[in-house]
């Protein structure tokens, strides 16, 4: 079959509807003409930089104007975007680079230490500072006019529960589809404006830009999340739908206090891991409607998604599948789970990646006939609402943030002291989860010191918050690590 051709999404936007409001960051507003023209500056700037089609390059930079210019620019010349978590550090973001062979590494002067010690250990690859960028003389850019939906868009990393993290192919049509779904759940308006103030880096991001260039819609943009100026923003800036996770929708409610939001808001979406139910009813009486949402790098954001008429009846369930999408739960001999049976979620659809970035087999693994199994256990209703019982078997999810358990444990263990390790989740009333890691080793390690080696190694949120010095870290047969024995360690020392 042969791929679908189409219009380059911001050309044919600025095309349509040229002086509707696109971005708004700080202040100030661009139209789709500015932001495409301003794109377009620095699609020449870069190609002046030796940034040529089909290439792969790692963008390492905060939410910012800056930014979205240069996510566009770089889809105007079909370079594609190796998008990196600015949370990471030199060694993450190292890997990552290698993996994924980009040619360039754009990022700006904020990030000038980290950038240092990445460039002086990939050699070859030369940093493009956005400030020097910007000082450059354009190229005549050679705009890509046509784009295949089967074409590679970004690249995202996800970290797999076996440790190294893999890169996520996204295409447009993945993003194309993503924006569709959406709108046939939630419905268009000309008037809709969206709240971005998750990063750029995540997926949860990065769709509301797809979906602002893709509807004609205004995108409000935060470089940091604060409940107070979100709050000012829906009103200011007219704001009728807001992408949230736990942590910042508990915050607005709590500063809401007995206000309420205006009239023309229309959602906050929920994602990235289950909300409490105190939180849903405290939403409820404050008249603030929330839809639950279910996805992942995956799948180019949510895919499961639950609406508001049913956010109580259906507490705890993440919805139904969007109008593209598809969604099964299989028992381990593959056959289709009765409805309350618990079982693994398989999800398909034009959404759902192709596959990772350089691993065949991984892919071949993950991906059969278009299924992709997510590895998260859960059970359908008989109504067909999905339930997710257990994220990615280990999964903790730190303040809308994924911390794989394997990741952290491999940056224990390559600690010369430390021979075993174990990480698990622990309830934190700010940010969901943190983790805990439980560790054996030499009679004098010094925790203070551990500390230390893990914020060199990981990110800052997936440095444990708590360190337990254990003889043995408990394991099966099979040598798999029994983290419900960890929990139970965990409470018995009073957590």
């Amino acid at each position: 079959m042969e791929a679908q051709i189409v219009p380059n999404f911001l050309q044919k936007r600025a095309f349509l509807t040229p002086d509707r409001p696109a971005l708004s960051f700080l202040g100030k507003t661009y139209t789709f003409t500015e932001v495409y023209e301003r794109a377009y500056t620095i699609a020449g700037q870069l190609q002046a930089a030796g940034c040529v089609r089909g290439q792969f390059a790692g963008v390492l930079l905060r939410n910012h104007e800056d930014t979205v210019f240069i996510l566009l620019a770089l889809q105007l010349l079909d370079v594609k975007a190796v998008i990196l978590n600015n949370r990471l550090t030199a060694e993450e973001l190292i890997w990552q680079m290698n993996d994924s062979k980009s040619a360039f590494f754009l990022t700006e002067n904020t990030f000038n230490e980290v950038t240092q010690k990445v460039v002086n250990s990939l050699g070859g690859i030369s940093a493009i500072y956005k400030e020097d960028l910007f000082r450059r003389d354009p190229d005549g850019p050679s705009v890509v006019d046509e784009i295949s939906l089967d074409e590679v868009c970004t690249v995202m990393y996800t970290s797999g529960t076996t440790g190294n993290p893999k890169g996520v192919l996204q295409t447009y049509g993945n993003h194309w589809w993503s924006a569709v779904g959406s709108a046939l759940n939630l419905g268009l308006n000309e008037n809709d404006s969206w709240l971005c103030a998750v990063p750029i880096f995540h997926i949860s991001g990065y769709s509301i830009l797809m979906r602002s260039i893709i509807y004609g819609m205004k995108m409000v943009l935060f470089e940091f999340f604060h409940e107070e100026k979100a709050i000012e923003a829906i009103s200011i800036e007219k704001v009728t739908i807001m992408s949230v996770v736990s942590t910042m929708l508990t915050r607005i409610a709590d500063e809401l206090k007995d206000e309420k939001l205006p009239v023309n808001f229309r959602c906050m979406l929920l994602g990235g891991g289950p909300a409490a139910k105190s939180l849903l009813e405290d939403c409820r009486e404050k008249g603030i409607p929330v839809y639950q949402t279910y996805g992942m790098t995956e799948t180019s954001s949510q895919i499961v998604t639950l609406a508001p008429e049913y956010s109580l009846s259906k507490l705890g369930s993440a919805g139904k599948p969007l109008f593209p999408s598809q969604l099964k739960v299989a028992v381990p001999n593959g056959k289709h789970a009765d409805p309350g049976e618990a079982g693994e979620i398989f999800v398909k659809g034009p959404n759902v990646t192709k596959g990772y970035l350089n691993r065949k087999e991984e892919t071949a693994e993950k991906l059969k006939g278009g299924w992709l199994s997510t590895g998260d256990i859960g059970y359908v209703d008989k109504e067909g609402f999905l339930y997710v019982l257990d994220r990615r078997s280990d999964l903790i999810i730190s303040g809308g943030e994924n911390i794989y358990p394997a990741e952290v444990e491999g940056a224990l263990v390559s600690h010369s002291q430390i021979s075993d390790a174990g990480v698990i989740g622990m309830k934190d009333d700010v940010w969901g989860e943190v983790p805990v890691a439980f560790i054996a080793g030499d009679e004098n390690l010094d925790e203070k010191e551990v500390m230390k080696y893990c914020s060199e190694k990981l990110a800052k949120y997936k440095v444990p918050k708590k360190l337990i010095i254990i003889n043995e870290i408990p394991r099966n047969a099979s040598k798999k690590i029994l983290r419900r024995k960890l929990r139970e360690l965990l409470e018995e020392s009073g957590n």
